[in-house]
């Protein structure tokens, strides 16, 4: 390989991410100020460099490659070293600058984690933080595939080059309006749920997985299912049905008496665990453990 050509590699990569990750040429070139016949030329001379088709191209799509797909991983591995060498230089002048990504399930995005980001933001102003919003299969995904440092779900399926930092388990109860028929209970049974209609959570939730596991759930004709937590939350605060949720995400409206929460009596039901969760060996970076100093502060007063 010439001399001049690192350089020339260097550039591809970047275009090249831009174009993995944003779906199409032109969305690279909108998003990077630059012509889209720069790109693709850019593109064209980095699969000849590297020997391997990276895209499949068909009509006006793209998709990744098998070698796309190993490069894109590669890229963003390198990408995190590089950031993870920006936050030991920030340890040395006190967390003064740097970034953090965190992937969230919804519920704990709607309560506790504002009160986190907020006790993080006064204590190290310089470092930015990026939060995605995601499902709980999501969000390891995003960690393990460099996209997060760090992510919080509700019983992941596993834990494969992940380590969790942090973790509380919580109770699953019905939720419902203070009007409601049941609201005056101490326990309830899913039995006893299912005389009046449910919001039942969608296929891919955490909390679908748990309440399957109860016998009573497979003869539910639930009048709603929704992959929102918080549409649930809405639906149970308004009288129209009877919802499943741990009290994360709902912790305001339980307080004001505007929701209110009962305990699920079931015997086979499993606990709902959240976990704070990185790769394997992440959690000596110092951002990261300056933030989950605050999160086992917050998940101890829940």
């Amino acid at each position: 390989m010439a001399k001049s050509e690192p350089a020339l590699i260097a550039i591809s990569y970047r275009y090249f991410m831009a174009v993995a990750e944003l779906g199409s040429v032109r969305a690279a070139a909108q998003d990077l100020n630059v012509a889209a016949s720069a790109i693709s030329r850019q593109l064209i001379q980095l699969e000849a460099a590297l020997g391997n088709r990276l895209f499949d191209r068909s009509g006006r799509g793209l998709k990744l490659a098998p070698a796309g797909e190993i490069l894109l991983r590669g890229l963003r591995r390198a990408a995190q070293g590089h950031e993870n060498t920006l936050d030991e230089l920030s340890a040395l002048r006190k967390l003064t600058r740097g970034l953090l990504r965190i992937a969230t399930v919804e519920s704990v995005s709607a309560s506790v984690l504002p009160d986190m980001l907020e006790h993080f933001m006064r204590s190290y102003p310089g470092i930015q933080v990026s939060v995605t919003v995601a499902g709980s299969e999501a969000v390891t995904q995003m960690v393990r595939e460099h996209q997060a440092e760090l992510g919080f779900t509700f019983n992941p399926s596993t834990l494969d080059g992940l380590e969790a930092l942090a973790s509380r388990d919580l109770d699953l109860g019905a939720i419902m309006s203070p009007g409601h028929p049941l609201a005056k209970a101490k326990k309830l049974s899913l039995a006893d749920c299912a005389e009046h209609p449910l919001a039942w959570p969608s296929p891919g939730l955490s909390l679908r997985a748990i309440l399957d596991a109860i016998p009573a759930a497979r003869k539910l004709r639930p009048a709603f299912e929704c992959n929102s937590l918080r549409l649930m939350a809405s639906l149970s605060r308004r009288g129209s049905c009877v919802a499943f949720q741990t009290v994360i995400g709902i912790e305001r409206e339980l307080a004001s008496g505007t929701l209110v929460f009962v305990p699920l009596s079931d015997k086979r039901l499993p606990v709902d665990r959240l976990r704070l969760v990185a790769r394997s060996g992440a959690g000596a970076r110092p951002t990261v453990e300056a933030f989950l100093e605050i999160v086992e502060h917050y998940l101890r007063k829940l």
